[in-house]
């Protein structure tokens, strides 16, 4: 098994990546290897609202564990492997659910934009499927221990010091960077822990602070 494409996407390290795709409108693109970026490929892909990514996993290690903690609960409960999506497993595949938004053609062949990745810049693609609503949806679906944690999200403040600095921030990039901090990207183990975080996204520094449900942009940073 071989790459098919690579994702550039917006966050060049693993923190701050959204737990999960869909939880915020992140814009990626799918760039195909020389092999597989033929037009033909992807004909008729265009149709389709969302589409599966099937990809691995980077930086895992060789070594993979039967149990797990879970970020949703804590970090401090075990849970077997294949009652997650933890990494750690023995063949270390992902699987996402993205919207395509549109399929650029290119002397370099078809390129692929997508919103709602989960994925670290330059994570290998190893194979690409259309959504099918008619299969795929089971709205009476149950969701195990995930259905006994209650969702939370955090809401956002800018510190004075750094207003000037989140203004120059591209709008939509701007967007992107709330719905992520709301979701909590601290690791599950140190959320207990009086600090500042900071993340990196879009060639942008951003140090926060979170007391209570509430998460302080205290400095922004832009890169290059």
């Amino acid at each position: 098994m071989e790459p098919i494409a690579h994702i550039e996407a917006p966050f060049p390290q693993k923190f701050g990546i959204p737990r999960q795709s869909g939880l915020a409108d992140t814009l990626a693109a799918i760039r195909f290897e020389p092999k597989y970026a033929d037009a033909d490929a992807v004909k008729g892909l265009d149709g389709f609202s969302h589409i599966w990514l099937i990809w691995e996993f980077q930086d895992t290690g060789d070594a993979w564990s039967p149990t797990v903690r879970p970020p949703l609960l804590g970090g401090n409960k075990h849970m077997g492997v294949f009652a997650t999506r933890s990494p750690f497993r023995p063949n270390p595949i992902g699987l996402s659910s993205v919207e395509l938004t549109r399929i650029e053609y290119t002397e370099e062949g078809p390129v692929l934009f997508v919103r709602g990745a989960d994925l670290r810049d330059g994570t290998p693609i190893l194979d690409i499927k259309p959504y099918l609503a008619y299969t795929d949806s089971h709205p009476e679906a149950t969701g195990g221990f995930t259905d006994e944690v209650e969702w939370q999200t955090l809401d956002i403040r800018i510190d004075d010091s750094a207003t000037d600095a989140f203004e120059k921030i591209a709008t939509d990039t701007k967007d992107e960077l709330l719905q992520i901090l709301a979701q909590d990207p601290r690791p599950a183990r140190q959320r207990n822990l009086a600090k500042d975080f900071t993340i990196t996204y879009a060639n942008v520094n951003v140090t926060f602070r979170v007391e209570g449900d509430i998460a302080t942009i205290t400095r922004i940073e832009h890169l290059g």
